[in-house]
């Protein structure tokens, strides 16, 4: 398992507004125990290891059952750590 550190930041388009998408999006971040921030088309600052990165970057790409994602932009960078949890901004 690839404990590096990494950064991504998300962009999504699509059906992802009133399907539950933020949820999804928080769920999985959560469960990844990943931090940074996300509303509904961007899960910005989004860091922490790689290959939990990676598999968040895979399941957003997907979206929840009732969504539908048409374009998806993904930019990696360098981990800033600057968030202590992941959250759902406005």
């Amino acid at each position: 398992m690839e404990s590096r550190q990494v950064r991504v930041e998300i962009v999504v388009k699509g059906l992802v507004q009133g399907v539950g998408f933020r949820y999804f999006v928080y769920s999985i971040a959560d469960e990844l125990k990943l931090n940074g921030y996300g509303n509904l088309v961007m899960m910005e600052a989004l860091d922490g290891i790689k290959n939990k990165v990676e598999e968040f970057a895979n399941r957003v790409k997907v979206g929840p059952m009732h969504g539908h994602v048409t374009d998806y932009n993904i930019k990696w960078a360098e981990p800033t750590n600057e968030f202590s949890h992941f959250e759902i901004r406005h």
